[in-house]
């Protein structure tokens, strides 16, 4: 298993030892060893503004997933399934041709696809809840009959005929609204877990280790990369959903679909389970997004965080889970992309869901009162520490959806959307002005006190005029991303930041064409020049 770990090259220098000691209000913090990027000497920048397409991909994502559309749940969907059903997919593809044969079950499921999501249901997504993007679960099944071929769905292959240009015009609505989609590749042939949520009632995993259900996991995942490549609103494509723990083979099937779905295209950012295992997943992840790698397809991780499941959660109060939360995904490092690759995070699941048990311990605090807090910390602690979030889940045939329902949630207060995306497009200009009118100083005063910093403490020969130019990058970047909607490159209110920031500063980084032992400084630059904007932007 150690091959996944990063293949950065060796130092060219090694800096200043004592780095490691420095107190973390320093202005710069910076490992014992900087990486010195593939090339030696600079080539030309090819920097441009950010393209709306980029900032769908890169912005933090307030989002939920949108379940038991395209992959069938009994539990959310019970409209779905004929009387006696079992709870997967199948199951309900199966029972409804019995009940109403093969042309009458393909309607029933295309109205499903075609309706189930109202045009009203993306309108409040996108300007009450203020979401960003939405995660799509989607099975081997969803691509057409072509996939369902020697498979459990053969028999329902007629029914799936539609199912991707269904896929297809929810997305395009989506995107419509300047919400993004994430095509989750969550039911895969044989299941990444054993769960009915894999599209059968089988209980077992039976991806890993089988070649011809791998191999057929692949060609779906290459289809997908192809199509998407051709769609205005896919923020990333999955490789799976919730990978069995210790899955045999796991890391292998990554390598295997980035190398084949980056030859299709490089631009699209992948996202893989991390199979509960972070620590494990992070440092893969470091490795693939290495500036070793040079242009390849941003590697993303998809965490679930769920507190309702096990018997240790079980036994503990709300209040213990809500300081437990504020103390998730502490795994992940400070960004510093020269040094160790990017890692970016992204929690692909999670709701405000607690066990009976845990809610009977409530103490003198109301449940209400305890639902809001947990969702509220969850939401402030993935804003800080992670790309983005998606609720588990929009749509149910029991709307508004209790503590699993992001309408309830949202409409409740539990889930907050960042600050900035409630912001008016007036109060959006007025704030990138007066960042506007204080760059100059801002910069002055930033750049200043990183020369003075390294000068006194530790002197040498530096290139601080990279500094510089990553602070002007940095600043120019975040304008473009808080002003996208101000300036008509996406629709609707409100201010993006870029929560991507580790793969976006590995895409500048390699965009910059830098080379040598002080990109480091370049790295820096950026990211104190994204920072400043956001002080002066008060955001």
């Amino acid at each position: 298993m150690k091959s996944y770990l990063s293949k950065a090259k060796a130092a060219a220098h090694d800096f200043h030892h004592h780095h490691h000691n420095q107190d973390s209000s320093n202005p710069e913090k910076f490992p014992a060893h900087q990486k010195m990027a593939v090339n030696t000497t600079d080539q030309p920048s090819t920097i441009q503004q950010p393209s709306a397409g980029e900032i769908l991909r890169y912005r933090y994502h307030h989002g939920t997933n949108v379940g038991s559309v395209f992959v069938l749940e009994q539990w959310l969907t019970p409209h779905m399934y004929p009387d006696g059903s079992q709870s997967a997919e199948l199951a309900a593809v199966t029972s409804t041709i019995k009940q109403m044969g093969i042309d009458g079950a393909q309607a029933k499921f295309e109205n499903h696809w075609n309706t189930f999501v109202s045009d009203a249901d993306l309108d409040w997504l996108a300007n009450t809840a203020h979401c960003t993007s939405i995660r799509l679960p989607i099975g081997y099944f969803t691509l057409g009959p072509a996939y369902c071929q020697h498979t459990p769905f053969a028999q329902a292959a007629q029914v799936y005929t539609n199912a991707w240009a269904a896929v297809k015009e929810l997305v395009s609505r989506a995107r419509s609204r300047g919400i993004g989609t994430l095509l989750d590749f969550h039911a895969l042939p044989g299941g990444a877990n054993g769960g009915d949520h894999s599209g059968t009632n089988s209980g077992k995993a039976e991806l890993w280790g089988n070649h011809s259900n791998l191999d057929l996991a692949l060609r779906c995942l290459l289809f997908i990369a192809n199509e998407a490549k051709a769609w205005d609103g896919v923020i990333g494509i999955q490789l799976c959903n919730e990978a069995d723990h210790g899955a045999n083979g796991i890391y292998a099937f990554y390598d295997s679909a980035l190398a084949q779905m980056g030859q299709i295209d490089k631009t699209m950012p992948i996202y893989i389970s991390d199979a509960w295992d972070l620590g494990q997943a992070s440092a893969y992840c470091n490795g693939k997004n290495s500036l070793s790698t040079g242009v390849a397809n941003p590697l993303l991780v998809d965490t679930h965080l769920y507190w309702c499941f096990s018997d240790a959660d079980k036994a503990r109060t709300p209040q213990q889970i809500c300081q437990d939360v504020g103390e998730k995904l502490s795994v992940l490092k400070d960004g510093n992309v020269v040094d160790h690759g990017a890692c970016q995070v992204v929690v692909g699941e999670y709701s405000c869901v607690l066990a009976e048990d845990c809610w009977a311990r409530c103490g003198g605090d109301s449940k209400a009162d305890l639902v809001n807090a947990f969702g509220q910390t969850q939401s402030q602690r993935y804003q800080d520490k992670a790309g983005g979030s998606f609720f588990w889940t929009y749509r149910m045939d029991w709307m508004d959806g209790g503590e699993w329902g992001f309408a309830q949630q949202t409409q409740s207060g539990a889930i907050k959307p960042p600050a900035s995306l409630a912001l008016g497009n007036p109060d959006v200009q007025s704030r990138i002005s007066n960042a506007q009118a204080n760059q100059n100083s801002r910069m002055q005063a930033t750049v200043s006190a990183h020369y003075q910093y390294w000068d006194t403490n530790h002197p040498g020969n530096y290139e601080h005029w990279r500094y510089e130019n990553g602070w002007k990058v940095g600043f120019a970047d975040a304008q473009a991303f808080f002003g996208s909607r101000v300036s008509g490159g996406l629709q609707g209110t409100g201010g993006d930041k870029i929560g991507c920031l580790d793969i976006w500063v590995k895409k500048r980084i390699v965009e910059s064409g830098m080379a040598g032992p002080f990109v480091w400084e370049f790295e820096q630059g950026l990211r104190h020049g994204v920072r400043d904007f956001y002080a002066l932007a008060e955001i």
